[in-house]
């Protein structure tokens, strides 16, 4: 390539890597995207149970809450493509969004395909190009600068500038199956741990497998090692499932408990939050006085779903055939502790295929904040889940990835 001619290859067609060619070719610069797949954004297409939760409309320094792995290393990408500027940007391409409970916004149309259409029309605005079914097998640098990236069919592209936007690990039927990290790694970067994050778990009690598909709202769940040391604590929803438990709550803790779970993590769920010891007893003491001469079973549908009902009564030792009036005191505490403290043995994270996102990645510390461009090779620029960067749900980590790829592909030369 001629020293006086610029030209930007950007590696993945997700969210971070459409809108960073889009933003490189904006400014005049060839740009060049490649795609392994036979489409654009198919992590968008998935995401929001198909509805796409773009982003989170609460200030900065919410997200930055939100963002558990690096956050810091955030605030000059958010500051220079936030989410009202996603927003306004999307309205002008003709996707006008909204906001929903916890500030998650979506589009009006309730279609990621929207999205994934808005961004295309957005790099076709800037002539950028688009090469599907294209897959990168290298990057060539020379002193210590990018040349440009070989694919797998021989081809070679020349370029001033490459963005990885690979993505992670996490919904590999997606495309993101490492190729980034790999790359990273043999151009002398540190890829801090990788771990499926928002993500089920896994538990030890074979009696979960009876409440399968059962799905509790308003309850408490604490995550605790084995010595009792408080991990995290979630209000919300929970769900069984035949391997373990997951929902909202359950993603959310499995993003603060990978570093504990080779020493042994418990769960202890609240059914009841909103009622002390003393209000169920009393509860269980009404109920029961209106049924005295029914099995315990059948005298507690108003309290508990009758499957979770009959497997905290086995808990707690009562014979499920046993009368309401023969029910001891002890009994009866026994079963309220349970309900106040239901505990579940972690034994595992489900794997990288159920994960919403990875947490690990390129480290953070061998790359510029201000220009997602790496400390170690000229040219070479990262964005998107491919760093060691990750957030919560609720539309942050797409906004963390619009942010990046922005910075990345304004970063262009």
């Amino acid at each position: 390539m001629n020293s006086m001619e610029k030209r930007a290859v950007i590696i993945g067609g997700g969210a971070s890597g459409m809108i960073a060619a889009a933003t490189a070719a904006s400014r005049g610069i060839e740009t060049v995207l490649l795609e392994k797949n036979e489409k654009l954004g198919k992590k968008i297409y998935i995401t929001g149970k198909g509805r796409c939760n773009i982003t989170n409309q609460c200030d900065i320094e919410d997200i930055i809450e939100n963002t558990p792995g690096n956050a810091s290393f955030l605030y000059s990408a958010l500051y220079s493509f936030d989410n009202n500027r996603l927003r306004e940007l999307l309205r002008e391409l003709g996707v006008p969004t909204k906001v929903e409970r916890g500030g998650r916004v979506f589009p009006v149309s309730d279609k990621s395909s929207d999205v994934i259409k808005a961004l295309n029309k957005y790099m076709n605005r800037h002539n950028a190009s688009v090469r599907l079914k294209k897959e990168v097998s290298g990057i060539r640098v020379s002193g210590g600068s990018v040349e440009g990236i070989c694919t797998s069919d021989g081809d070679f592209i020349s370029a001033s500038s490459v963005v990885i936007a690979t993505g992670g690990l996490s919904y590999p039927s997606t495309g993101s199956t490492g190729d980034g990290y790999r790359w990273a790694k043999k151009l002398g970067h540190t890829i801090t741990p990788l771990s499926p994050s928002l993500v089920p778990l896994e538990t030890r009690e074979g009696w979960v497998k009876e409440l399968q598909g059962l799905a509790l709202k308003n309850i408490r769940v604490k995550a605790l090692t084995t010595q009792g040391k408080s991990i995290r604590e979630e209000f919300g929803e929970l769900l069984f499932t035949h391997f373990g438990v997951s929902g909202p709550v359950i993603l959310t803790i499995s993003r603060f408990i990978c570093d504990w779970i080779k020493d042994g993590v418990k769960l202890r769920i609240d059914l009841k939050p909103s009622l002390s010891h003393e209000k169920l007893d009393a509860r269980m003491l009404r109920d029961f006085s209106e049924s005295p001469n029914k099995q315990a079973a059948s005298c507690l549908d108003g309290l508990l779903p009758k499957s979770l009902a009959g497997v905290i009564i086995t808990l707690s030792g009562i014979d499920v055939q046993k009368k309401i009036n023969q029910i001891t005191r002890e009994e009866r505490q026994r079963f309220i502790n349970i309900l106040k403290g239901l505990e579940l043995n972690v034994t595992g994270l489900r794997p990288f295929s159920e994960a919403v996102v990875t947490a690990g990645g390129v480290s953070t510390g061998e790359v510029d904040p201000g220009t997602m461009e790496s400390k170690l090779v000229k040219g070479l620029m990262f964005a998107g889940e491919v760093l060691d960067i990750d957030a919560l749900t609720g539309g942050f980590n797409l906004q963390i990835a619009f942010s990046t790829g922005y910075v990345a592909g304004m970063s262009c030369r």
